[in-house]
């Protein structure tokens, strides 16, 4: 059982189904939103259990973000045509047993770090 939670713990989440697509998001959205690189693995919404009042906020007409309102967490990424959603593996409470697997939006990175891990790279 994977678990973690926001930084100030008002919002927790849950799952025991095995995180796919596991990256590193270098868009200019997650990077503001964040203040940095967002990480994140995906699993089927079903197998995602979210304790708390998440606010979602609609930041483009493909996806909705969703935070804690008190913390200000940036915990879940939701397209609207997909029945899977993204969660932060850095609010995972312990280690995650993942292991990166690429690294997506490069083209909008920040130009103040180079990614060189040699990982596959999609613009």
């Amino acid at each position: 059982m994977m678990k973690g939670s926001c930084l100030c713990g008002d919002i927790t989440f849950e799952t025991s189904a095995t995180p796919q697509g596991v990256s590193m998001c270098h868009c200019s959205q997650c990077r503001k939103q964040s203040g940095g690189i967002w990480s994140s693995a995906y699993v089927a919404e079903s197998d995602l259990t979210i304790t708390g009042d998440v606010t979602w906020y609609a930041a483009s007409d493909q996806a909705t973000r969703g935070s804690c309102a008190r913390c200000g967490s940036f915990l879940f990424w939701k397209a609207h045509d997909e029945d899977t959603i993204s969660f932060a593996l850095g609010a995972v409470d312990g280690p995650t047993g993942v292991t990166l697997e690429k690294h997506i939006f490069v083209a909008s990175k920040g130009d103040y770090y180079q990614i060189a891990d040699g990982l596959p790279q999609r613009e």
